[in-house]
């Protein structure tokens, strides 16, 4: 897999980037780079239209133009996700859990959905997943309020048996986008 990210396009074949584990401690987040490079200093920076559009999309893009063909790819069967398991083996995340959200992330988006304030605090009380609730139940289309809700109940009750129905359904979740 890196020897065809290296030749899809110029840059680094893992993508890291700051989020929130357990107690809101900060960490680097490892991915698969499926976008070219520079992207996010493209969007921040660069490109104040598709930023506005970034963040009335709830932190998501559509069709995000700075993703690459094999970086489409990667996302479609959520490949771009395999090095977060080197965040696992670190301790800073678990196989099942919340969303790891960028800080800037919570904050706007605690600004736009005001009663997801309140919801933060037991979210970012356990490590995040490379699944979970939302992850499995709609992905990228379900808005930021409702995958708050998603997460910290999963964050107040998360078990075994929770995470075990998580882990069943997260092969279906991986290939359906196709």
């Amino acid at each position: 897999m890196p020897i065809l990210i290296w030749f899809d396009s110029a840059g680094p074949v893992i993508y890291k980037q700051k989020r929130l584990g357990a107690k809101g401690k900060a960490f680097w987040l490892y991915k698969f780079r499926t976008m070219v490079k520079d992207a996010d200093e493209i969007l921040f920076e660069k490109r104040p239209k598709l930023l506005k559009k970034f963040k009335r999309g709830d932190w998501k893009l559509k069709r995000d133009p700075r993703v690459t063909k094999l970086g489409r790819l990667l996302r479609n069967l959520t490949i771009d996700e395999f090095p977060q398991f080197l965040n696992v083996l670190k301790g800073e995340m678990s196989i099942v859990g919340p969303r790891a959200y960028r800080r800037q992330e919570l904050k706007e988006q605690v600004k736009k959905y005001p009663k997801t304030k309140k919801l933060i605090p037991t979210i970012l009380s356990v490590k995040p997943g490379i699944t979970g609730p939302w992850q499995t139940s709609g992905r990228n289309v379900i808005p930021f309020n409702k995958r708050a809700k998603m997460d910290y109940q999963y964050a107040k009750n998360y078990s075994f048996l929770t995470d075990f129905v998580i882990m069943l359904k997260t092969p279906l979740a991986m290939i359906s986008k196709w």
